[in-house]
């Protein structure tokens, strides 16, 4: 298998972690809507380098697969919509 092959496979194992790391900040930090995609591109990169005990790739290999994880975890509509608010409604009032 050659090494995009590799990265590709780590990336696919990767997304359904990366997307319930951004799915619990969602849900537990008020933030606003706009910042969940750095959030899950943040995850992927530190779950790609985490990732060392269960491949044996290099580092920027590992990074590469938590970018496209972290990318691909929170979707292309909600990388690119410019929506206001936050995640979690504010019921201090």
């Amino acid at each position: 298998m050659t090494m995009m092959e590799q990265v590709l496979v780590f990336a696919t194992i990767l997304i359904p972690i990366v997307t319930a790391l951004t799915e619990l900040v969602k849900r537990t930090v008020n933030l606003k809507v706009n910042y969940i995609p750095a959030v899950s591109f943040i995850f992927g990169l530190l779950v790609g380098f985490a990732g060392k005990i269960f491949t044996e790739l290099p580092l920027d290999a590992r990074l590469w697969a938590g970018a496209i994880a972290g990318l691909s975890a929170v979707g292309l509509y909600e990388a690119l919509v410019q929506r206001s608010g936050t995640t979690k409604p504010n019921n201090d009032v």
